[in-house]
């Protein structure tokens, strides 16, 4: 399975979701909801940390969280190993709770904090567990909308404040611009990009300088959002690994293994299009797939070429 990518550093702001175990439930009881709130409840001294919302939906929940130090790996370990503790002993069970890794994009805060507020808020409505936000006890909303008295550690001004200096007002905008999203049909996780970041181009190259990322074949959208790999690299890797030229690989018979791991290579790890490719192979666009298709079958059953293309891999993602 993909190893989901971690951006942390300071001032990071991250959309985060974690989901039951095979979709089951992560809370039974209100005692369960109101635990997960207790141990929430500590993370903002314990970690110097954020929480801008969240929501407890049932089998999963989703959080808005805001990190001064560059610690959210920290963060997420204690709040889902405590929790899963907690629930594994009440309910006499052993095992994991929570499937798999988190989930966590990065959030541009000032272009996308508000609309991705408001589309966590309104999760019961639209999953149809209540008619109207009022009447869900379990989130963040109730305390945004002026409803419930704040809890301590969670953070609302800086929401607030994009609508008013004024708190009484500003609440009541908050609960005018959630209740209009209703009418939305677009949702601000459809601007996601690299399957990670949320924010625009100068965003997302302000995060690259402030972290190192690297390509990594199990990790897919560092693909993204790094330099591409391009023809002459894929080219490259192979003859050095083959020890032929470049006119040996184009020119190779179909069964031609360097020409089969390059079709798989430039399809696996570059953004051309078949047609593209296939123009420097002066063969038909499907003909590009389907080499590619039978490269992938032989790696998973020939333990031999799977470790050259796997070696390859490796060569190509170190480089760049």
């Amino acid at each position: 399975m993909a190893r989901p990518l971690r951006i942390t550093y300071e001032g990071a702001l991250y959309h985060i979701t974690s989901r039951g175990n095979e979709k089951n439930p992560i809370y039974r009881d209100n005692g369960d909801y109101l635990r997960f709130l207790e141990i929430l409840s500590e993370l903002p001294q314990r970690y110097s940390i954020l929480i801008h919302g969240y929501v407890l939906m049932g089998n999963h929940y989703h959080l808005l969280i805001e990190t001064l130090k560059s610690n959210i790996t920290n963060v997420m370990h204690y709040l889902n190993t405590t929790y899963t503790g907690y629930f594994n002993r009440k309910y006499k069970r052993a095992g994991h709770l929570f499937q798999g890794r988190y989930r966590g994009f990065l959030i541009e805060k000032e272009k996308y904090l508000l609309s991705v507020s408001r589309y966590i808020h309104l999760n019961p409505v639209r999953a149809s567990m209540v008619r109207k936000l009022e009447e869900y006890r379990w989130s963040s909303y109730l305390e945004y909308a002026g409803i419930q008295q704040k809890s301590d550690w969670l953070t609302c001004d800086w929401i607030l404040g994009q609508f008013s200096k004024y708190e009484a007002r500003a609440k009541r905008l908050y609960k005018r611009f959630v209740d209009e999203g209703m009418r939305e049909k677009e949702f601000p996780f459809s601007f996601l990009k690299g399957g990670l970041i949320l924010g625009s181009e100068t965003f997302i190259e302000k995060v690259k300088r402030k972290v190192t990322l690297k390509r990594h074949r199990e990790i897919p959208e560092t693909r993204k959002l790094t330099r591409r790999i391009g023809y002459e690299d894929i080219i490259g890797v192979v003859g050095r690994g083959l020890k032929v030229s470049e006119q040996e690989i184009i020119s190779g018979r179909r069964d031609n293994l360097a020409k089969k791991i390059t079709l798989y290579l430039l399809r696996r790890h570059t953004d051309m299009r078949n047609e593209e490719i296939a123009r420097y192979f002066g063969i038909g666009y499907t003909a590009v797939s389907q080499a590619s298709l039978r490269l992938k079958r032989e790696v998973e059953k020939n333990i031999k070429i799977k470790k050259i293309v796997e070696e390859m891999e490796e060569g190509l993602l170190s480089e760049v």
